[in-house]
């Protein structure tokens, strides 16, 4: 009897293991598990917080940049500004630009995937060699948003005539457009 009283027991005992103290073994290293993972995402959640005013003070500075970079980019009516534009700036060069053509709105085909419209407008005139390229060379310095493209030479007709030192020149202004709010 005692065997068969030691035998239940250890059955008992067995049954008690298997089907009670198993599971919550498992269930105790399911809970490390994901209290474990809990505290990685926690870790994560407080460095991001921490980087959040940094990241918002970037983000000022960025939006500060691109506020300033986007003011030399036409805007409202373009033919005027563009004019005015060309015009105030060739005050200190001597050429003469009698014409700036009609703009040209069209999709960006210089840069692929930005947010802005382009317009091309055609410019005519007349100057010395050396004062065109210097001319040609600092617009596009000092207005990083426009490029000069398709620059035509030819030689100047003179009022007397004959031949002159003066060139004409012909050529597209490319100038980004800031969509309208």
């Amino acid at each position: 009897m005692l065997i068969v009283v030691a035998a239940a027991t250890l059955a008992m005992i067995g049954l008690i293991y298997l089907f009670l103290i198993l599971p919550q073994n498992e269930k105790n290293t399911k809970l490390a598990t994901d209290t474990k993972n809990a505290k990685a995402k926690w870790e994560q959640y407080k460095t991001v917080i921490k980087q959040a005013s940094a990241t918002a003070k970037n983000l000022e500075e960025i939006s500060a940049e691109l506020s300033r970079t986007e003011k030399d980019i036409a805007s409202g009516d373009v033919y005027s500004w563009t004019y005015d534009t060309i015009r105030r700036f060739k005050a200190d060069y001597h050429l003469e630009i009698p014409s700036v053509g009609q703009p040209i709105l069209g999709e960006v085909d210089l840069l692929p995937g930005i947010p802005y419209k382009q317009v091309k407008i055609t410019l005519n005139g007349t100057g010395y060699f050396h004062d065109i390229g210097k001319f040609l060379a600092d617009f596009e310095n000092t207005f990083p948003h426009m490029r000069i493209v398709g620059l035509q030479l030819d030689p100047a007709p003179s009022p007397s005539g004959g031949a002159s030192e003066k060139l004409a020149f012909r050529t597209d202004v490319v100038v980004l457009v800031k969509p309208n709010p």
